[in-house]
């Protein structure tokens, strides 16, 4: 009787792990009805993050506790994406459009609004807002932001296909154009700052990154990766040769990515799990030494039968690394 009672035991054991599913990674959930952020930053002298609103315009703080409050509200924004804390710690950068899921839409603002904000971290106080829709024809969606050593922000027009450039002292002009950012939709999206001298963007709907010199702009490479990357969204630089890239659109991952020339080229090194369960992950910040991402949850938007959520969450980024192909 007992090698049956041992081969019991081992099928009860063998069983019992078969059913057992990993969680996801570690979240921090928070109630902000409507509000669907989209863009992240974290403030390490405030212990908060700071997230904005593709549906409301509202820029939101957000407690390690998850407890949100408003800090800056006006509905002339219309809606609000990539944020980024500028260098000096005191002023937070916000994207303003009104690309597609603005509860406060008008035909006035509609694909045509393209500003930048700065925020007062200690009162919530707008200090400036420039206009950036003047600068190229056509349609606008100013997405995602990056600063470089001198302070001059960098901003993705994803509609526009292009990069705009706003100087220290608030002066706006057009940084980059080129032919190979151009294609249907949402193009132009996350961007970064690399302190060698220049940025490193990619564009949604191609899944391309491209490598753009401060110095020269004219000078656009493609980056060459292993594959494209479709529903590419917020960049973080982790260091000097490694990239974090948010990826939504149905992947709902987040990457590493590595370079062993600078980014002239880059190969996949590292992966969120399927079981990680991110929704729509938008953008990425760094806590110390980790990677949180602001989940969006901008699959719900385009079904006008849903009830808009009240409740989201940002998540950890808990990475698997992928082994360097045998040469």
């Amino acid at each position: 009787m007992k090698p049956t009672r041992y081969l019991f035991l081992t099928f009860a054991i063998l069983s019992g792990c078969a059913v057992i599913k990993p969680n996801p990674t570690q979240r921090i959930g928070f109630e902000a009805p409507e509000a669907y952020p989209e863009g992240i930053a974290y403030d390490s002298v405030n212990s908060a993050y700071y997230v904005s609103s593709a549906r409301l315009g509202n820029i939101g703080k957000v407690s390690v506790n998850g407890v949100y409050s408003t800090l800056h509200m006006d509905t002339t924004l219309k809606s609000s994406y990539g944020m980024k804390i500028h260098p000096d710690g005191k002023r937070l950068f916000v994207c303003i459009s009104d690309a597609n899921y603005s509860k406060y839409t008008s035909p006035a603002t509609r694909k045509k609004m393209a500003r930048l904000i700065s925020i007062d971290l200690a009162t919530g106080r707008r200090l400036s807002d420039t206009d950036l829709s003047g600068l190229l024809p056509g349609k606008h969606f100013a997405n995602d932001l990056t600063f470089d050593a001198q302070g001059n922000a960098y901003i993705t027009d994803s509609f526009a296909h292009a990069i705009y450039k706003v100087t220290a002292d608030g002066k706006a002009s057009v940084f980059a154009k080129d032919k190979s950012f151009e294609t249907e939709g949402v193009g132009l999206n996350g961007i970064v700052y690399h302190p060698a001298g220049f940025l490193v963007v990619d564009n949604s709907n191609t899944g391309q990154l491209y490598k753009i010199d401060i110095a020269n702009p004219l000078s656009v490479r493609k980056i060459k990766t292993d594959q494209f990357f479709l529903g590419a969204d917020g960049l973080l630089l982790q260091d000097a040769n490694t990239l974090v890239m948010v990826v939504n659109g149905g992947t709902d991952k987040i990457y590493k990515l590595e370079t062993e020339d600078n980014w002239t080229s880059a190969r996949l090194a590292a992966t969120t799990l399927i079981a990680d369960r991110f929704t729509y992950p938008a953008t990425a910040t760094r806590k110390m030494n980790e990677i949180w991402v602001m989940n969006a949850r901008f699959s719900e938007l385009p079904d006008s039968n849903s009830v808009p959520s009240k409740n989201f969450d940002i998540q950890k980024a808990v990475f698997k690394p992928i082994p360097k192909p045998k040469k």
